[in-house]
């Protein structure tokens, strides 16, 4: 069984509702649910001029390849109703594979570890909360180490 690590976000509609019914999707197509973190609102990031975003990190048990939960991911997405505009939108859900077992990852389609973990801290503030001590397998340190020299100015609060 595969270990997965996924974040979910959104800030459109009621998005504590969309994370709830995303994990719903997520453990139908892709795997048990081994654990959820706290839900965090924090500004948008890369395009402020937007509503708040709602974070949640959960870890999934998966028999899935790496490529077959990322299509499961983009069609939760779909049925969810997201449509993919410009870079850094709002959307109604975001599905994001941050960790893949301790696989590295380098395709067209997906790069895993995601590469943008250490820059935001609307990632590793739940990161931390569920594994603090969980090794980033290209970066060679933990999460809290990685939250610890995060440049990553925005504010991240539990909802």
């Amino acid at each position: 069984m595969n270990t997965v690590y996924l974040l979910l976000g959104s800030n459109m509609g009621d998005s504590e509702q969309m994370l709830t019914v995303a994990t719903i999707m997520i453990k139908k197509n892709i795997g048990k649910l081994i654990t959820a973190s706290s839900i965090y609102r924090t500004a948008a990031w890369g395009n402020e001029d937007q509503p708040d975003f709602l974070n949640q990190i959960i870890i999934i048990s998966s028999s899935l390849s790496s490529i077959t939960v990322l299509n499961e991911i983009f069609a939760i997405e779909k049925e969810m109703g997201r449509v993919r505009t410009i870079k850094n939108a709002a959307r109604v859900i975001d599905i994001d594979i941050l960790f893949f077992n301790d696989e590295i990852i380098s395709t067209e389609n997906l790069t895993v570890p995601h590469s943008q973990i250490q820059n935001r801290k609307f990632v590793l503030v739940p990161l931390v909360e569920m594994a603090p001590n969980l090794q980033h397998p290209v970066l060679k340190k933990s999460s809290l180490e990685l939250l610890n020299i995060c440049s990553d100015k925005l504010i991240v609060q539990k909802n």
